[in-house]
């Protein structure tokens, strides 16, 4: 069977990836996302990709069309592409996730198709006012499906549900599975899910250190749960099976109160009413404290609890993990910043990520670079070079670079609904493992990083973001070009401590083709900007154009 997965680079694709390689009776897969892996990296090595951007900065009839020709010779098209944030950009969350399915599914009867699996939720799934009366009675397939109001996810889910109904209708001889999943945990998803729900203001990391006296809860709160594994597991099954229909999707325990304390250690909780969280929670995101809106505790505290016999009997699944487990192994991995290379799944700490040049995380690269050794320290290379000068040199490149990091990482985020976003997110994850790479390289060589001049970079960055450009209240079209051309200037100073220390690397004890290929990396960074440069200067100052999608 030929399997192509659409949104298979984010916690549930990266899943049902290892399910298909374990599964036999698939012997092709293609991964579609609009940011490619590494191809060298389980489980995306061996796969056959393609870059797609279903909705997001594209036309309804290139997408089909592009989709159309990846799709055609399948047996079976598995459809997980959702975007979660940006909240406030309703719009955007509404043609991805709504709209991106329409034509995902235009594309699999166009290519002839035969079995469409698409991911659905619990999210997808009325209130049960058996909920409010804090009764636990768990609902099969057949509960309604009009979402909650309140909640964008599940308002958009239930008209995804919409979206399937009428592609069924209207295609019978493509078989139409849809699987609605519990929440999904593992702990390679850990700093994606923190980044999408908590942010990086809560301090997940804390509870290393200690536990909170009492589990602070909404009284009423249960939840399901289902590990990645498991989810992956059903969606392999639900590809070899061809069966039709929703199936429910989870761990067989619920989470009550006490196991939801239990799992963050003491087992003490304290339940709060439930207009009190969500008034909390609202404001936490009001301030930018907390990444998920309220309407995430809206769903979770209104939707049914699933029966998931349905999928045990026809599909001939069955969870390996419990609830408890996922959610355990998803807290343990936020603690410690788990992550996995791929662009949604990235550690929490930038020295985590992989740094490119050296195919291995940028805290390792000023050992990596080490000519067959440790790195010479200052008083070794003292009375060859200037420590003073040298120092001061890259403190003010590592200054550079702090403001760099945080401009191209800015940028990725504005302009996620332009064509060019697959771009821009690569070239921001490259420059921050190069500035954590070569901050690194300060302290090896046992240099003072000047601190106080990092903080003034991160604050003149911020400062900077004020600068006139013909908006207050709303984006500029002429932003992203004003943007390039800052960061084609900034990368270009780059280039120059690389050359630096490539002529000076044997003197410092440390590898000169370390500094070639970041130098080789360099001229890659400047195709990419040269790339969004050509976007927007023939855009921005132009009434007949448009810069951004919506």
């Amino acid at each position: 069977m030929k399997v192509v997965v659409v949104g298979a680079t984010g916690n549930v694709g990266t899943a049902v990836l290892r399910a298909l390689r374990d599964t036999g009776e698939v012997s092709e897969i293609v991964g579609v996302a609009r940011r490619l892996p590494g191809e060298d990296v389980e489980p995306y090595s061996g796969c056959r990709w393609e870059s797609v951007d279903i909705a997001a900065a594209s036309t309804a009839d290139d997408v089909v069309q592009q989709l159309t020709d990846v799709f055609r010779g399948a047996d079976a098209v598995v459809h997980l592409a959702w975007l979660i944030q940006p909240n406030s950009r309703r719009e955007l969350l509404r043609r991805v996730n709504v709209e991106g399915t329409e034509r995902v599914a235009a594309a699999v009867a166009a290519a002839g198709v035969p079995h469409l699996v698409s991911a659905s939720s619990v999210g997808a799934y009325s209130p049960d006012e058996a909920r409010s009366r804090g009764e636990v009675v768990r609902r099969d397939e057949g509960w309604a499906t009009d979402g909650v109001d309140s909640s964008h996810y599940s308002a958009d889910k239930a008209a995804q549900e919409r979206v399937l109904d009428q592609f069924a209708a209207d295609h019978p001889q493509v078989v139409v599975t849809r699987l609605r999943t519990a929440l999904i945990f593992q702990a390679e998803a850990a700093s994606e899910i923190q980044r999408y729900f908590l942010g990086s203001k809560v301090p997940v990391q804390a509870l290393k250190l200690a536990k909170p006296l009492a589990l602070p809860l909404p009284k009423g709160l249960v939840l399901q749960a289902l590990h990645a594994d498991d989810a992956g597991r059903a969606y392999a099954a639900a590809v070899v099976k061809r069966a039709p229909g929703a199936f429910n999707v989870c761990a067989d325990d619920i989470l009550g109160p006490k196991e939801l304390a239990d799992i963050v250690d003491h087992g003490r909780f304290v339940e709060l009413p439930p207009a009190a969280v969500r008034g909390a929670v609202a404001a936490a995101h009001s301030a930018g404290l907390v990444a998920a809106d309220a309407g995430w505790i809206d769903m979770a505290m209104q939707v049914p609890m699933m029966d998931n016999n349905r999928a045990v009997d026809e599909l001939g699944w069955r969870p390996l993990h419990t609830a408890a487990e996922a959610l355990t192994e998803l807290l343990d991995g936020m603690v410690a910043g788990v992550g996995h290379p791929s662009p949604p799944l990235l550690p929490r700490s930038p020295d985590d990520a992989p740094l490119p040049v050296l195919g291995e995380p940028a805290e390792r690269g000023a050992e990596a670079g080490s000519a067959g050794g440790e790195v010479e320290t200052a008083h070794d290379v003292r009375e060859q070079f200037s420590k003073e000068l040298l120092e001061l040199y890259l403190s003010d490149h590592l200054t550079g670079a702090t403001a760099g990091a945080n401009r191209a990482e800015r940028m990725a985020e504005d302009f996620v609904d332009t064509p060019v976003y697959p771009q821009l997110a690569r070239l921001a994850q490259e420059i921050r493992a190069e500035r954590t790479f070569l901050r690194n390289l300060i302290d090896d060589l046992g240099f003072q990083r000047k601190a106080h001049r990092q903080a003034a970079a991160w604050a003149g960055e911020r400062i900077g973001r004020l600068k006139g450009n013909g908006k207050i209240l709303e984006r500029s079209p002429m932003t992203m070009l004003l943007e390039a051309d800052l960061m084609r200037s900034a990368i270009h100073g780059k280039l120059g401590v690389w050359q630096t220390l490539r002529d000076h690397a044997p003197a410092l004890g440390l590898d000169p083709q370390v500094f070639e290929d970041l130098i080789e990396a360099f001229l890659g960074q400047e195709k990419l900007l040269d790339e969004v440069h050509q976007y927007a200067r023939q855009r921005a100052l132009r009434n007949d154009r448009t810069t951004f999608w919506d």
